[in-house]
């Protein structure tokens, strides 16, 4: 998409408004909004916003900040077209005022990362599967945990009520320019997944994020409200992000396929596994970055919180998908759709690459089912557990030095600093499950 491109479609369209987006570095979509008139020097990189109003940014003596355009992002919005009137957005990296990019800004830390990644001879390829649950809202539009659809994993109408809003939510991605390759209904009540078709790591948060916010918005014209919480409901299967991903050589081949050996995996789709592995409950807090996020990956339930590999074993943090040749990849199981897509990837990226970069070599693959193995098993065969809480997740986090190189000095101290906050929050509250259980015994 050129410069020129964007101008006549802007005219065509009848675009008047015009959307600058960029995420902060919990993940969060901004959005700065201008008319048609601003549109040209939007496209410059010419608009300036405060950055110390937004999280984690910079300080108030700091705070202009400027807006840097990626064409290829430019997209029309389908559901804001009224009366012939459009509007469009673009996805921009974040510049200090000196004209250098700005080190807090999670787009620009991934595109670092990849940088990194393709000075070693890789890209990297990334599907990302966020669930979601739609609810009701009440008599004042706020969300409840109400759903009236009974249907279960993959029914069909009638019981899935959700199926309209669905099916506008896909019409919109595809005007929007995704290939959507399957969408069904997930395991719980209310609970649905949409799969679009993988891409490079940068595209692929830049869609994890727009993906997001259309099912929001759709949602909402059905008046409903759609959450990507990982447990909003006690006692049904949470919302996870499960993400496929894999290393190409720069000419194009896929780094992970081997056809000589025995699972047609090569030796650096294994390291790539030992990597993952070892450094997972550090790059936890940042692909599970919620309190709640820990209420999901609970141990004894169908949760990815083992860290082994398998080819077929669903059971364990990394599962390898049947698929072989371009399509050979790795899938890791235990982000959920409230993380910042572009720090989880750049966090689980170079923690594969630790393991490449290190020529290190996994356990074996693990063919039991871990769910019915014992403590004491899980230990002998080298099977730890991911973090329990947040807390123990940021602990993790704090002590490394792969996780600062990674996510760059700004964004780590930042991020570590608003998650304590947060569990801190969280640990001093008072919880209905508290006054339940003791308000009347004691």
């Amino acid at each position: 998409m050129t410069r020129e491109e964007i101008m006549q479609i802007i005219e065509d369209e009848n675009i008047q408004f015009f959307r600058l987006q960029f995420v902060d570095i919990f993940g969060f979509m901004k959005n700065v909004a201008i008319p048609q008139s601003q549109i040209e020097k939007a496209l410059d990189g010419d608009m300036m916003f405060d950055g110390s109003s937004i999280d984690g940014f910079v300080r108030i003596d700091e705070s202009d900040m400027y807006l840097k355009p990626d064409y290829d992002t430019f997209t029309v919005l389908p559901w804001r077209n009224k009366a012939g009137i459009a509007a469009a957005r673009i996805i921009c990296d974040v510049y200090k005022a000196d004209g250098t990019p700005f080190e807090g800004c999670p787009r620009v830390n991934l595109k670092r990362v990849l940088a990194e990644a393709k000075e070693l001879g890789y890209t990297m390829n990334v599907g990302t599967e966020a669930e979601f649950f739609l609810f009701e809202r009440d008599e004042d539009g706020c969300a409840t945990t109400i759903t009236n659809d009974v249907a279960g994993y993959f029914s069909l109408d009638p019981e899935d009520t959700g199926n309209d809003c669905r099916r506008e939510i896909i019409e919109t991605l595809e005007q929007m320019g995704f290939e959507i390759e399957a969408s069904h209904h997930e395991v719980a009540e209310g609970q649905h997944e949409i799969n679009f078709k993988y891409a490079d790591a940068l595209a692929a948060a830049d869609n994890t994020v727009t993906f997001k916010w259309v099912v929001k918005s759709i949602a909402a014209n059905y008046g409903l409200h759609a959450t990507f919480m990982p447990k909003p409901i006690f006692g049904i299967n949470g919302s996870g992000m499960h993400t496929n991903q894999s290393l190409f050589n720069l000419d194009g081949t896929n780094a992970f396929f081997d056809e000589s050996d025995s699972l047609q995996l090569s030796k650096v789709c294994y390291s790539y596994i030992a990597g993952a592995l070892k450094n997972a409950r550090t790059f936890a807090a940042v692909t599970n970055p919620l309190v709640n996020s820990y209420k999901r990956l609970v141990p004894g339930y169908e949760a990815p919180v083992y860290c082994a590999w398998s080819a077929s074993n669903r059971s364990a943090l990394i599962r390898i998908p049947a698929a072989r040749g371009l399509s050979t990849r790795t899938e890791i199981r235990c982000p959920d759709p409230t993380c910042n897509p572009y720090l989880a990837l750049a966090m689980m990226l170079n923690c594969g690459l630790d393991g490449v970069k290190n020529n290190m070599t996994p356990p074996d693959e693990a063919k039991r089912d871990i769910f019915k193995m014992t403590a004491a098993e899980m230990e002998e065969e080298g099977i730890a557990i991911m973090p329990a809480s947040l807390q123990e997740a940021i602990d993790e986090l704090k002590v490394s030095t792969l996780a600062k190189e990674t996510l760059g000095e700004h964004i780590f101290e930042k991020y570590i600093e608003a998650k304590e906050k947060e569990w801190d929050s969280f640990r001093t509250a008072v919880t209905e499950w508290e006054i339940d259980e003791y308000l009347s015994i004691y």
